[in-house]
């Protein structure tokens, strides 16, 4: 059940249209559902404002199956995360109307039928390579309801490619800020906007970047204030934080927010 069927429940119990014992035995599976090997959280939405999400990997096709069954008999919006080919398949047979977005490795169904976007995140990456992350980032986010401007490939490296784009970054309500190597980005654009910084280490980087450690230590070490911190390569864990703090904003009547139905963008 989602937070809309949630408040609807309970203004018709108000309203005295749905008899108490009727509510609750509607509200009885709440919070877990069990089938087969999977546990499901069916009240996260309602909780959260976002069902559980499917971390794909490591899964079997009949665990991914159940998990897919069971989210979208409570909810409109599927997401998976980690996900290759065989775990999309997988997917699909219980949500033919499944996309794979191959590059972020991501499985979304959204039978909404308006989808929201308000606000504004900004998703910026260092290189090229950090691409894949930073897109598991966006389109999480936009699934999440946020507007999402993507600045790829902007890296210190020539620092004057992020500083092009200084009134992108102003606009935010939040920047993640994606980047191997080093890790120097999040710092930099702290530097540049008033909004709170999500900083995601990427495992891009020679030897001594010790798959990413070196990125993560340097944006916890971060000189500019600001700046939180995922783990790395979790584009999807900064997307949500991303989106909590974006639809706070919203709440809070900022400048700059937009409602229009959109769909995710494919990567």
């Amino acid at each position: 059940m989602d937070r809309d069927s949630l408040i609807a429940l309970l203004a018709a119990v108000a309203a005295g249209d749905t008899p108490i014992d009727e509510a609750a035995a509607r509200l009885s599976g709440l919070p877990v559902t069990e089938t087969g090997e999977v546990r499901i959280d069916t009240a996260r939405a309602a909780r959260r404002g976002f069902p559980e999400v499917v971390f794909c990997e490591g899964k079997s096709a009949d665990q991914l199956k159940d998990a897919a069954r069971v989210i979208l008999d409570h909810s409109p919006v599927l997401l998976g995360t980690r996900a290759d080919a065989p775990a999309y398949e997988a997917i699909a047979r219980v949500a033919q109307d499944a996309r794979y977005h191959e590059r972020s490795r991501l499985v979304v169904v959204d039978r909404r039928q308006e989808r929201v976007s308000v606000g504004h995140v900004v998703v910026v990456s260092g290189g090229a390579a950090d691409a894949p992350v930073a897109e598991e980032a966006a389109i999480s986010a936009e699934v999440m309801g946020s507007r999402v401007t993507r600045l790829f490939d902007v890296g210190v490296a020539g620092i004057h490619r992020v500083l092009a784009h200084s009134e992108d970054l102003r606009t935010a309500r939040v920047v993640v800020a994606v980047a191997g190597m080093e890790g120097a980005l999040p710092s930099v654009v702290a530097g540049l906007v008033a909004c709170p910084v999500i900083g995601v280490p990427t495992s891009v980087g020679y030897g001594v970047s010790f798959g990413g450690v070196s990125a993560l230590l340097t944006m916890l070490n971060s000189c500019a204030s600001g700046v939180a911190v995922v783990n790395i390569d979790n584009g999807f864990g900064a997307a949500r934080v991303a989106s909590m703090i974006n639809r706070a904003g919203e709440g809070a009547g900022e400048a700059g927010a937009e409602r229009a139905p959109r769909a995710p963008d494919a990567p």
